[in-house]
């Protein structure tokens, strides 16, 4: 219609109401003030009304999908001013649970660091308290040493000194009294024992052959005493080439084994033990294994008994030297002693005064 497409053009144009009822006035009245019959002006003008209401219609279309649009728009800004009120409360919420967890964190830092350095401290105490007992094994072994020398050098000596003379002494007097010669025959009994006494403690301490003829002669020593003495049958099986370890590692075995059998007497009510000592590479495994009851080892290493120090002494003894130590145990299957050391010297040897 043309009107309706008027209407549209002046929406196009961006023209308003009041514009187009401008426009519409002028129209009118160019053409309404020529004609003179009054009938003939009213038909115009309502003609003329229609023709307008016409032409204004799609300007309040517009009107009204602007208000609509207006009332959306007006809506959708509250939503978003609400929707920023939120984002505003949980940025605050956020910032406070960011600034509680920066606390947080600074609080675990510095207790990790704490923790750090009294960890630190423990270790370092512990590796002193390693060295001191390692030290003091050191020194006991030492003094036993010294010991032993002054027992076989010394106190010996004088007894078979002793011995002598009243040998001397008997072989005068037999001429002329049998009382006096039985006296010095019971002396020199137990001269006799006493020395005997003397050297058994001697080897206790520390047997002279381990320093002067090596640790298979006296491991085969120590084994026929302590035969003879529990009743048990040991058997040992070792290389030639293990007395070319240093002194301190063939005194680690021997300490081991004279520890590991005294335990098997004492508590694994066994009737046989197999002492072996092989040859591996660039190490030394002995082997000291028992056909008696079993344990549970690491209860025995938590509890505070003489056996439990015993088993420490032994791997304390091993570590010593760089080597490793272990127990096994198992019913039916008796126990099984490990000490596995490196034939050249660790760099704690070397590093150890």
């Amino acid at each position: 219609m043309p009107a309706v497409r008027l209407g549209r053009e002046a929406v196009a144009f961006g023209l308003e109401t009041l514009d187009l009822a401008l426009i519409h006035e002028k129209t009118l009245l160019k053409l309404a003030l020529p004609v003179n019959s009054l009938a003939a002006q009213t038909q115009m003008l309502k003609r003329a009304g229609m023709f307008f209401a016409e032409a204004i219609t799609p300007l309040e279309e517009g009107h009204r999908v602007a208000v609509e649009s207006n009332g959306h728009l007006s809506r959708m800004n509250k939503a978003l001013s609400q929707r920023t009120l939120d984002l505003a409360t949980s940025n605050r919420q956020l910032k406070r649970e960011i600034a509680r967890r920066q606390v947080v964190e600074e609080n675990l830092r510095q207790s990790e660091q704490q923790s750090g350095k009294l960890l630190a401290k423990s270790r370092f105490l512990q590796e002193q308290l390693r060295h001191l007992s390692r030290r003091i094994l050191l020194v006991q072994e030492e003094e036993r040493k010294r010991i032993s020398r002054e027992l076989h050098d010394v106190v010996a000596q004088l007894l078979t000194g002793i011995n002598v003379r009243l040998a001397n002494l008997k072989a005068e007097a037999s001429a002329s009294s049998k009382g006096i010669s039985q006296k010095i025959s019971n002396t020199q009994k137990l001269v006799e024992k006493s020395v005997d006494v003397v050297h058994r403690f001697a080897r206790e301490l520390r047997p002279a052959v381990l320093d002067d003829l090596g640790l298979i002669p006296a491991l085969h020593s120590y084994l026929k005493n302590y035969s003879e003495k529990t009743g048990l049958r040991v058997s040992l099986k070792a290389f030639a080439g293990l007395e070319k370890l240093s002194n301190a590692k063939r005194t680690v075995l021997y300490r081991v084994a004279q520890e590991a059998l005294t335990n098997v007497a004492r508590h694994a009510q066994a009737s046989r033990v197999e002492m072996c000592i092989q040859n591996l590479p660039g190490a030394v495994l002995m082997l000291i294994r028992d056909d008696g009851k079993s344990f549970e080892v690491d209860q025995v290493v938590q509890a505070r008994r003489s056996q439990c120090l015993g088993l420490l002494g032994m791997r304390e003894r091993v570590e010593m030297v760089g080597g490793t130590f272990g127990v096994e145990s198992a019913p039916g299957h008796g126990t099984t002693v490990r000490a596995q050391i490196p034939f050249h010297k660790t760099a704690k040897e070397h590093a150890r005064p």
